[in-house]
């Protein structure tokens, strides 16, 4: 069974920066792709980053720029280093493993930026 955990958040003053990581453990397979959600409260979860096995990226346009999506397919771990915080980034982020199809969720890591 695939279990992802993730680790990183915390409480950070604006401009400050956090770093998510997130492993898969139980998989013998390759992910196609993973990425980040976020969920901010009383509205909808939406995709921050992801990154698919070859590396290709895609980001959300409220975080071109500042954040940063990267995999260790060795390790099937997938990280997001955010900086230049905002309070706008508060939210619970989620990491997502997708293997058609097959589709992954972490319990989430809660995000708080001060402002």
């Amino acid at each position: 069974q695939v279990h992802l955990v993730e680790s990183g958040g915390g409480l950070v003053p604006a401009g400050g920066s956090l770093r998510l990581s997130c492993a898969a453990s139980g998989a013998v397979f390759r992910f196609n792709v993973m990425g980040w959600y976020r969920q901010a409260p009383g509205k909808q979860r939406e995709l921050v980053a992801r990154i698919a096995s070859g590396s290709t990226t895609d980001y959300s346009d409220s975080v071109k720029g500042r954040f940063t999506i990267s995999r260790d397919n060795a390790k099937n771990t997938v990280y997001l280093q955010m900086n230049s915080l905002k309070p706008e980034d508060t939210a619970v982020y989620y990491c997502n493993a997708a293997a058609s199809p097959y589709n992954y969720w972490g319990q989430g890591t809660q995000v708080t930026v001060s402002s």
